[in-house]
């Protein structure tokens, strides 16, 4: 049985009507990689309260009454495993396993994938954002910075993809 996928011109328009609401109701765009730094800066203040207080850099997001993990981005990101969790249930595609090209096992489809998420979250942070954050939002609000990002991401996709391609195709 094929598996049926969203209309990909259906989904980024849709993906703009989230992005525009979420200006509306948040009067914020979209990120992620703000919500692991909230993370990260509890799990801190847990283990080490007085190491985040004495901190330059966590005690902006500790201290009276404020709490990292009430940032807007810590709950756009439940909302976005809420969903796709959701997108999954209801599209018939909720299953355990590693989608691969046949010529490459699921060990080494998830290391590549891990590789690439830890490269994107540190690139995430050296280029202040990511792609949602600093390409999507940004380009939603006419930053040339967002347009420039936009091209680097997609510019190192297409240079990229002729050395990697066995891995998929």
């Amino acid at each position: 049985m094929k598996t049926k996928y969203m209309n990909p011109y259906l989904a980024g328009v849709l993906l703009g009507l989230v992005l525009l609401m979420a200006f509306f109701f948040s009067g914020r765009g979209l990120g992620a990689s703000g919500a692991v730094k909230s993370v990260v800066v509890a799990a801190v203040d847990v283990v080490a309260p007085e190491h985040t207080a004495n901190s330059g850099y966590y005690s902006k997001y500790v201290g009276e009454g404020k709490s990292p993990m009430k940032a807007w981005l810590v709950f756009e990101m439940i909302g976005v495993l809420v969903g796709g969790f959701l997108s999954g249930a209801f599209s018939g595609r909720l299953k355990w396993k590693v989608e691969h090209f046949p010529g490459i096992t699921a060990n080494r489809r998830l290391i590549f994938a891990g590789m690439g998420g830890i490269l994107f979250g540190f690139g995430s942070q050296l280029g202040r954002g990511c792609t949602s954050g600093s390409a999507l939002t940004g380009m939603a609000s006419l930053s040339v910075a967002g347009f420039v990002s936009m091209m680097v991401i997609f510019g190192t996709a297409f240079a990229l993809a002729f050395f990697l391609r066995k891995n998929w195709i």
